[in-house]
């Protein structure tokens, strides 16, 4: 093989919450059974399917409905009230994998609205909409919360009213803060702005890292599933400090002809990408250069 350093970047890789809902569907799957998840257990099909051959089937919210006395896994993004209480009507045993920092943020979400304070008040989510943990924090409100998804959808709020603002445990930090300083600026006199900071940190910290690992290569691959929105805005990262880098989600999609003439090839992914993935990646890769030889 040629000089080429293949590298896949240690911090990558499921995050703790990943690693819990995947090692407690393992656990139920080998008790035998059927185990149902709600959902995509992480945004990254290989994984999918590859739990998918050891029995896991996975539903939505509507399959869900009308299942009865069956064992239902609850992924990391969390879930609102309403699935618990159709867990209970319907006698459906619930495992549940909600992340643990998802379940806080909740609760704090939940113990906001249920304060009597100020009638006025907005409930603020900074995050996707319509994505499942999003949908977890706004049931929390009965659907009263407001999710904003940019700064230039911050400036739609009443600055009237009072603003508790919270976010999705996976968004990019310096976003966030840069909505926290806009609506402090506009903010009314005489009505108050609360803000919680509740990105996941070890979200967050991949930010740093991963910069800095793209831009110690001259060719990355970012492997991510499409549906991933960690995997978006890490790959986003990646694209600013080094252009060439390239969003895969398995090795057919790697195209040789970047290959030819790289020196320092870089294999990093989301926090829903597996280790196993990305070492496949690296194989493929290695292979190339071997039938060059």
């Amino acid at each position: 093989m040629a000089n080429v350093t293949i590298e896949i970047d240690k911090g990558s890789g499921f995050c703790f919450g990943v690693v819990n809902a995947i090692r407690k569907a393992e656990e139920e799957l080998a008790k035998g059974g059927t185990l149902y998840c709600l959902g995509d257990i992480v945004h990254n099909s290989r994984e999918v399917e590859r739990l998918k051959a050891m029995g896991l089937v996975t539903i939505n919210h509507e399959e869900f409905g009308r299942l009865h006395d069956a064992k239902v896994l609850l992924r990391a993004h969390g879930e609102p009230p309403e699935t618990y209480e159709t867990a209970q009507r319907n006698n459906i045993e619930i495992i549940d994998a909600t992340c643990p920092v998802v379940l806080q943020l909740q609760k704090r979400i939940k113990q906001e609205y249920n304060r009597d304070d100020d009638s006025e008040k907005q409930i603020v989510i900074y995050g996707k909409s319509g994505h499942a943990e999003v949908l977890g924090l706004v049931g929390q409100t009965a659907g009263h919360a407001i999710v904003i998804e940019s700064l230039e959808e911050t400036k739609q709020l009443d600055f009237n009213k009072s603003i508790r603002l919270y976010s999705q445990t996976t968004k990019s930090l310096h976003e966030f803060r840069e909505i926290v300083e806009y609506i402090r600026e506009h903010m009314a006199p005489g009505v108050t702005f609360q803000y919680y900071d509740t990105i996941c940190r070890q979200v967050a910290n991949r930010i740093p890292n991963i910069r800095e690992f793209a831009a110690s290569h001259d060719l990355i691959f970012f492997v991510s599933g499409k549906k991933s929105s960690n995997g978006k805005m890490l790959f986003s990262e990646c694209l600013k400090v080094n252009p060439n880098s390239h969003l895969i989600d398995s090795a057919t999609e790697i195209d040789n002809s970047l290959l030819e003439g790289a020196e320092s090839i870089g294999v990093c992914g989301a926090t829903s990408t597996p280790k196993w993935l990305m070492e496949e990646i690296s194989e493929a890769i290695h292979a190339f250069y071997a039938s060059k030889e």
